[in-house]
Order: structure tokens, then sequence, then C-alpha cells
């Protein structure tokens, strides 16, 4: 389209403007469409202004604008456009005003007040009712050359009607610069002629389309704002698309835009706390920092980028990676080393602590060195027919591979940003053309590094290890070079984009490809017989995928490696790797579904050989390895820093349930999958699923259990429980409830067996309450449909089993211990006589009444007396523990011993009185012990009973008595020491209860009127409580 001069007088003008008019509105209309389509589609007919379905402006919502009101005046274009009431607005009325030069609209403005970097739906609805209906559109020229028609009348009639009609909004600024006028020193009597805003710009004025830099710095700075929430980044994204789309379109407002949200990042404050506190932003935060760095690599690697335009952007993106606050490439802020850059050698370490940081402009700014200028590149992007079907050089720098097709050397991630650029400026089949050339490079690449290796095997199988020669990785790249190759062969295999037709022209390049030379070159197809595409996007994806390197050292960057897991399908999937390789479990899970249909052994084979995970091993001998209760997990600082280990670990487990899962009702596979498992995963929860998901899989309700299957699911249970028997899990109670479930499923030797080699599975309390009590339950010998014989055989290895977690922790095994050996008179012997020896030095006062409540329950009363009496013997109540837990223990073994008999009771009193200083628990003991005759229990048996109540002035309650009157008068004294007003009335109750006690001993009046009497004296200062203590007690 060829670019308009400013209009001057004359007709011939005015008519070239109408129809440049149309085709800058209807391109800028074509960009607003695209992107607002939806917004658009809102202003339908039923709202009296908008789109129909089709996209074209409905016939109402023309007749909108006022054609009465609406006007070009030169290079500007204003009218009124109404957008008719709803049932929840009024009707609105908008001034609209739309300027333009050279094809570009270059100022809007409307009075709706909607604030957004687009056009808003009235400024479209004129321009739309501009393109449609152009005659009734009545076009002026510049007002400078309608006012120097006018004489000097016509002028002063024309500003004086201008004022009158807005006086209010025009007035003060007329008089303004009528004074100035009429000033002879006056500045604007010092330059010549005046302003014209309809006339245009000169024509060596630079021009572009109209974008509102302030709005779209306010809207970005508020999506940043939300941190991430409410859809802002969404909305960010959003941006960075439309980014694309300017830059797909080749308007210069793209670069513009990007510039704007650019600095709008740096400046979020989020970015000074962050490096403050040594955090790393969020994930989602990342990536929008990521597809930053992303459009700048495409902005400066634009084939037709001016230098000057290449310079200036250097210096901003210089500017802004010098600034402290500029996030890192790899994510960190802490002390991790940074990404290796593409300039140094591959494999080539270097000194890292040298190397400055890298943040996500270094690639950018790299890349304003890169030119276009290769005449071999160019070749390439200019024609499908580039191919040299007699070149058969197979050195590593090739042009050419043996079929004679065009390869291209370069640094993988920087040739697929160039086809990134390529494909974001517009140039889809030139993109295509490249990623071809890469791809193929890419499978040749693959093809000698395999020769390399079987010409090497037998040597690098001897040393044991490989060097990485990939520091960095293709998946998970900044870049994003795979993903770039995949989406540019899948959309070519959709039937290409729009813009295909477009040619790139590199004519300004100082190495020209002509037309006469392509058409000398012998007709190639992109594509080999049988290929695709589509096909090529899934090998180039699966040649990514499969790429072997170090694990990066920054968290960020170690999670985009996770979520994608790239390997090598010759070095990573070989015989061998550094211990240090990114795993590939997500990978050869795939390849294994993939496989297993075709070719079993091979699926098998690979999934087997993936289990591996070496930065977890020990550095003990193979021997210790095959014991996989010895491996332990990561010792700290010893290892390097792998952030997403969790979750590589959680990929390894979930290859391993895929071959278990695959290998149901195949011994050989079930076995080999097993050995795997137990060598390779270390994380006790993650054996602990797939020992779950082995034992739902064997047991499925529509068939009969696979036991081999239930084999290999019980011995992953028995290595979790030797991983977890001396660490802390909060599982680990139903892991043990799990494994005794499974060994049920199993058989009943399996049963015994972990019973017999409980103590390298289960503690004793583990052993006891849950392994022996499950298996001695009534459920278990139902489901196991058990003969005596076998139930006999159980509960004995159930008995032993308890005898040996009595002795080993009488604490918490003997209840346990005596509940399991009550039929068998000797283990029940046994067992109590455990609890008698750890009586005197172990068990506590709780644990003891346990089993003494026990023993009388199961008719032991005099066992269980002589636990009480053992039990109180390591008590000790203080004077205010009124509450304390064992209060009713030790109101039972009083009951118990007054039911025995006198001789009972008078043996436990004395510890009462030792243990309890409370005195309200001891008057409690003291009125039940008078309530009724001691030795009813021992009256059914024998004669001895008199029937007689006990005296409380001869023993032993003469002595509890006594005891508990002291209790009274130290507790007395004890509160009186800090008591407070709020607590009088409760004092005088607590006093009144003391009364009660003193009056059950001969003398007790006389004692408890000392007491008050010693009370008044010693607290007399205290004169209200007093008062109310003489009130009460006289």
């Amino acid at each position: 389209m060829e670019e308009n001069r400013p209009l001057a007088v004359g007709g011939m003008e005015v008519v070239l403007e109408v129809g440049d008019l149309s085709s800058t509105y209807l391109a800028c209309l074509q960009l607003w469409f695209r992107s607002h389509f939806s917004r658009a589609s809102q202003f339908s007919p039923t709202n009296q202004i908008g789109f129909q379905s089709s996209g074209i402006f409905s016939k109402r919502a023309l007749s909108s604008t006022q054609g009465g009101e609406l006007g070009g005046l030169g290079f500007h274009l204003s009218g009124t456009v109404t957008d008719p009431a709803t049932p929840s607005t009024p009707e609105l009325v908008c001034s609209v005003s739309v300027s333009f030069d050279r094809c570009k609209i270059t100022a809007v403005t409307c009075t709706c007040g909607n604030k957004d970097i687009f056009y808003c739906a009235h400024v479209v609805a004129l321009s739309l009712y501009r393109v449609r209906k152009p005659e009734q559109v009545k076009l002026h020229l510049p007002i400078s050359e309608t006012l120097f028609q006018m004489s000097r009348d016509q002028l002063q009639k024309f500003v004086q009607y201008l004022i009158s009609v807005h006086h209010t909004e025009v007035l003060p600024t007329a008089q303004k610069l009528a004074d100035e006028i009429l000033s002879q020193n006056s500045e604007i009597n010092q330059v010549h002629g005046a302003p014209d805003p309809t006339a245009g710009a000169s024509v060596d004025d630079e021009n572009c389309w109209h974008l509102d830099e302030e709005q779209v710095q306010e809207q970005v700075k508020l999506f940043l704002s939300q941190g991430g929430y409410h859809g802002s980044g969404k909305q960010l994204n959003l941006l960075f698309s439309k980014v694309r789309e300017m830059l797909k379109m080749r308007d210069s407002n793209g670069a513009r835009m990007l510039t704007l949200i650019t600095e709008q990042f740096m400046a979020d404050p989020r970015l000074a706390l962050w490096r403050q506190q040594g955090t790393t932003m969020t994930d989602k935060y990342r990536q929008l920092w990521d597809e930053l760095g992303a459009l700048w690599m495409c902005i400066v690697l634009n084939p037709h980028c001016k230098a000057e335009q290449k310079s200036s952007w250097l210096r901003q993106l210089r500017r802004w990676n010098s600034v402290d606050v500029c996030p890192w490439e790899d994510g960190n802020h802490g002390n991790e080393l940074p990404n290796l850059t593409h300039s140094l050698p591959q494999g080539a370490h270097g000194n890292q602590e040298m190397r400055p940081h890298r943040t996500v402009f270094t690639r950018a700014i790299e890349a304003c060195d890169l030119h276009w200028q290769d005449r071999h590149l160019q070749h390439i992007i200019a024609s499908d027919l580039y191919a040299n079907y007699c070149y058969h050089d197979n050195q590593d720098g090739s042009l050419f591979d043996t079929r004679g097709w065009p390869l291209w050397h370069e640094h993988v991630p920087t040739a697929c940003a160039r086809v990134d650029a390529l494909r974001s400026h517009g140039y889809p089949r030139e993109a295509l053309r490249l990623a071809i050339a890469v791809v193929n490079t890419l499978r040749r690449q693959q093809q000698r590094q395999l020769e390399h290796f079987r010409r090497h095997k037998k040597e690098l199988l001897h040393k044991g290890h490989t060097s990485i020669t990939n520091m960095e990785g293709w998946v998970g790249h900044p870049l994003d070079p795979i993903g770039t190759l995949f989406s540019t062969l899948t959309e070519s295999g959709r039937g290409g984009e729009e813009g295909s037709n477009t040619c790139l022209d590199l004519s300004d390049c100082s190495s020209v490809v002509s037309r006469a030379e392509l058409q000398r070159m012998p007709v190639q197809r992109l594509l080999g017989d049988g290929e695709s595409y589509v096909a090529l996007a899934v090998e180039t994806a699966l040649i990514g995928l499969g790429q072997q390197r170090v694990m990066p050292d920054g968290l960020y960057a170690q999670e985009k490696a996770v979520f994608l897991l790239e390997a090598g399908p010759y070095s990573g999937l070989g015989e061998i790797v550094h211990r240090e390789s990114v795993p590939m479990h997500t990978f050869a899970r795939y390849l294994f579904t993939s496989l297993l249909p075709h070719d079993a052994e091979l699926s098998y084979k690979i999934a087997l050989r993936a289990m591996r995970l070496p930065v977890l091993e020990s550095t003990a001998s193979s021997g210790d390895l095959s014991r996989p209760h010895h491996i332990v997990s990561v010792v700290p600082n010893r290892y390097p820093r792998w952030f997403t280990l969790s979750h590589i670990e959680s990929q390894q487990c979930e290859l391993a349930s895929t071959m278990l899962t695959a290998a149901k009702g195949d011994s050989r596979r079930l076995e080999t999958v097993l050995e795997s498992i137990q060598k390779n995963i270390h994380s006790s929860s993650h054996i602990f699923k797939l020992a779950q998901d082995a034992f739902k899989i064997a047991t499925l309700m529509d068939s009969l259990p696979d036991i081999t299957l239930l084999k290999v699911s019980l011995e992953l249970g028995l290595q979790v429980m030797r991983i977890t028997l001396s660490t802390l899990n909060w599982r680990r109670r139903e892991m043990v409830r799990w494994l005794v479930t499974c060994a049920t499923e199993v058989g009943v030797y399996a049963l015994d067996s972990i019973m017999q080699s409980w103590f390298t599975l289960f503690t004793p309390t583990e052993a006891t309450s849950i392994v022996a009590t499950t298996v001695m339950s009534n459920s278990t010998i139902v489901r196991l449909h058990l003969d005596c014989h076998q139930q006999e055989n159980l509960a004995s290895s159930a008995r032993t089993l308890a005898l040996q977690c009595a002795m080993k922790d009488p604490q918490n095994c003997a209840l346990s211990a005596l509940t399991l050996c009550e039929k068998d008179h000797i283990a029940f012997e046994t067992a109590y006589q455990i609890v008698l020896d750890a009586a005197a030095t172990g068990m506590s006062y709780t644990q003891l009444f346990t089993i003494a409540r026990y023993m009388e329950h199961r008719g032991y009363p005099m066992r269980a007396y002589k636990l009480a009496t053992l039990a109180m013997a390591h008590l000790n109540l203080s004077y205010n523990q009124d509450t304390h837990p064992a209060i009713n223990d030790v109101l039972w073994a009083c009951a118990l011993s007054h039911s025995l008999g006198k001789n009972e009771l008078a043996a436990v009193i004395p510890l009462v009185v030792k243990s309890v200083k409370c005195a309200t628990v001891l008057s409690d003991i003291l009125r039940r012990c008078t309530l009724t005759t001691p030795g009813m229990v021992s009256a059914l048996h024998s004669r001895r009973n008199s029937g007689k109540l006990m005296s409380l002035d001869k023993a032993p309650l003469r002595q509890l008595l006594d005891a508990t009157i002291g209790a009274y008068i130290n507790t007395t004294h004890s509160r009186l020491t800090h008591i407070s007003p709020r607590h009088y009335s409760e004092f005088i109750e607590f006093l009144g209860k003391a009364r009660e006690t003193f009056m059950m001993a001969h003398d007790g009046h006389i004692q408890f009127t000392q007491f008050i009497d010693n009370l008044k004296q010693i607290y007399k200062g205290k004169k209200k409580l007093m008062m109310l203590v003489r009130e009460r007690f006289g």
C-alpha cells in the first residue's frame, strides 16, 4: 500500500484520501476484530450497537452513528455515536474522533470513558460507518486551509460563534490566546503560522498505529498487583499473545507494547522483596518472565530488523539486565550456580563461580549478535527445492545428510529461536523449512552417537559411567526449542498457518540466493516417502525427551525439566548413565505403554532400565544393594540439591506400577519387576503405594486372586516394614494393619512367618496390639477356614510373640500379652510374672492400675490387689490435685481392698496416706470406708466377717482420719497464702467440708474451734474474709 502525502488544497487529494481512509480503517478493524471478537459479539442488535455473529456491523448499529454530525476534516474524522438505552443502563451519547496518517490510525478519543488498551466499540462504530457509507461522510480540507480562504469579517464571525457555542469550555483559553497575540513580545508571536491538528504530519515524521501507552502500563501494573489471582496471569498471557499477533502482522507497535510491558514487570516491587528475602517467585509469575524473554528473542531476531533499531533494543536490554532485581534465568536468588551459556563448549564446566548470573534477558542480548546472512541458511529458508544429491561428505560439519537434504549446524536452542522468530514475524513456510533442517540435523547427530557408542561399548561398559556432553537440556529450556519444533511441524500438519503465502525477502543481505540458482536445483519435497509432519513432530519430541543431561541447579529449571523428564534413547536409556543424569521415568512409561502390544520384551527392557535413580544409590558395594532394606535415603549435603526429588520418585513409582499391572499372571515378569523395585525405589511411601496397587490388582472382584502378584505385594509390604521400623512415619499403623491383611490373603503360612520374624518388622507394641490380636481374631479364622490344629499353631505363635514382646517392652505390651495368653495357663502365669518383675522398675502407676483392673475383671481380685498396691507406691497426689485422673484409680484400689477384708484395707491405707495429700480425696475415701463392713468378697467364702462397721478411733481408720484432718489444715493455709476476694465464697464452702471431717473425730468440735481461732489470729489482716468466717463458723 502506497503511503499518502499530507492533504493539500485541491479535490484530487481529497478523493484519494477517501480510498486510503477505507483501507486504513479496514486494516485497523481487522486487527481489532481478531483481538476483540468475543467482546465485539456482545454488541448484538438487541443492544442496538454491536456485531452480528458474522462479525459485520448490524444495520441498527450503523444507524446509531449519527451521520448528520459525522464529518472528515483533513486528517481528522469525528462524529457522535449513540448507545441506546437498555433496561439496566440509560442512553449514552459519545463524541468520537479519529486521527490518521499514511494508512495508520494515529490517535482516537471517545467520551464514553472506557479505559482499555484497545479501541472502544464507539470508535469502531464510527470507523465502520465511514468504511460502509463513505458517501455520507462529508470531507473537508484541513481547518487551516478553510481559515485561509476567509475574510477578516468571516474570521471574526467564526471565532465569536465558536466561543458562543462553547463559551464555558473555550472562553478562558480564547481570552488567554487573545492576550498573547496582542502582546508584541509574547512567545506565540515569535512563531510563524499556527498549529493545525487536522493537517496531518510531515512526510518525514515518524508515524505509527495508535497505542495508548498509559493504558498499557496501567493494565499491566494492575494485573501484576493482583499477584496471579483473579485471572490476572491469563490476562497478561493475552497481552503477550497480542504482541505476537502484532509481530506477525509486522505492526511496529509490537516492540513498543512489549517495552511498556517489560518496564512494568521490572518495576514490580515484589522483585526487590524476593531478592531481599532470598525466596523464589511463584511458578505462574516465573512463566510470565520466561515468555517475556522469549518474546524479546523474537524481536531481536526479526529478519528485517534495521541495524539502528537492533542497537536501540540492545541498549534497552542491557539496561534492564544490569538492574539488581532483574530475575535470573534459572529462577534462583540463592547461591546456586548459573546455567551455562551456549557460547561455552558443550560439556565444559569451566569456572562457574567466575561467570556472572544469567538473567531472563541474557539470551536476547546474545541474539543481537546473530544475523541471517549465511548463504547456506538463506538457501534453506528460501525454497523447498534446496538439496544436493551428489553430496556424500559424512563429517560432523556436513551441510547435507546422506539423502542430500540440507542440515543446519547451530546450537539447538538458538536454531529453534530462529524458527520461532520466523513464525512470529509471519513467515510460517520459511520457519517450516528451517525446522525440518534442524530436525534432520538432530536425526543425524543421534545416529552418529549410536555408531560411536557401538564402537566404544566395551570400553564404556568397563568404566561404568559416562560423561555428560549436554549441560543444557532442550526440554524445559527457557526458549523451549523442542516445543517450537513440535508446534511448527504440527501446525503445518494441520494445513499451515494464515499468511503462509507471504515470502521472506532477504535481498538486503550480503549473500543472495538467486531465483535462477534455485531453479537449477533438483525438485525435492520437504518430507521423505511415507513421512508426515505430525510423525516428524512426534519423533522430534522423542529425541528431545530422550536427551541425557545433568539436572540443572535452579529449582525452577528443575521443575520445568521434571514435568517432561528428558533423558536419552541411547545414552539416557543405555547401559550406563551419569550419576546426576536427569531421570526419564515418564518418558519410559510412555514408551512401555506404546511398545507393549507390539514388542513386550523390548518394552520391559526399556522400562526396567529406566527404573534406576543413580543419584540415590549409596556408595556401598553391589552386594549391599541386593539387600533393599539396607538402602537409605539421601544424606543431607552429600548429594546435589535436587529440589524436585519427591516428584521424580513419584514418576518412578508410576512406572513401576504400570509394569506391575501389565505383568499380572506372568510370574517371571513379576519377579523381575519386584527385583527392580527393591533395588531402585528407596521411598517407603512409594513402595507402600506399589504394594497396595499390586494387592488391588491381585484381588479384583471379577476374578480369582493372583497368588503370585499377592506374594509380590507381600514382599513389598515386608520391605516397607523393614525400612520404616526405626524411622518415624505417620502412616506406620496403617502400613502394619495393611500388611496383616495382605498376609491373611496370601495364607496361614504368611501369617505365621511374619509372627516368627516380628522383631525385624514390627515394634513390640505393633506386634502385640495389631499383629497378634488380628491373627487371633475370629474374623481371621473364618476368613482362612482354619481347622483346630491350624488354629492352635497360630495361637501358639501369637502367645510366643506376646511373651517376647512383654519381656522387651513390658510397659506397653504386658496387658496385650496377658490378654493373648488367657487361654493358656502356663503362658498367662509367665506374663503375670513379667508384670510383677517390671512393676518395681519400669512401669508407671497408670499402667499398673490398668492391668490391675483387667485382673479384677478377669476374676483375679487378689492379683489385682497386689498390682494396685504396687501402683500406689508410685503415686503422689499433692493438696491441690483434686481433679487428677488417678483419683478414680485410688478410689477403686481402696474399694477393692475394703471388699477383700480388714487386713487388706489396713495394708493399703498407709500407702494412701503416704501417696495422697489432697484433703477432698482422703475425706472421700474415709467416708466410703465407714459406710460398709470390710471384707464383703471374703465373706462369701468364709465367716471371718463380723458384720460390724470399722471404728474411727482404731487402726487403720484412725490413721486415715488424722491424715485427712491434717490435709485440710495444710490445704487451708496454702489457699490463704494467695487467696483473692473472688474466691472467698469458695473458701468458706471448703471450710464447711473440713468441719464435717473434723466432726468425725470424738474431739473434732474442739479441734475445729481451735483451728478457726488460729485462722482469725494469723490472718486477721484479711478482715473481710475473717468476717465471713465468723459469720459462718462463729
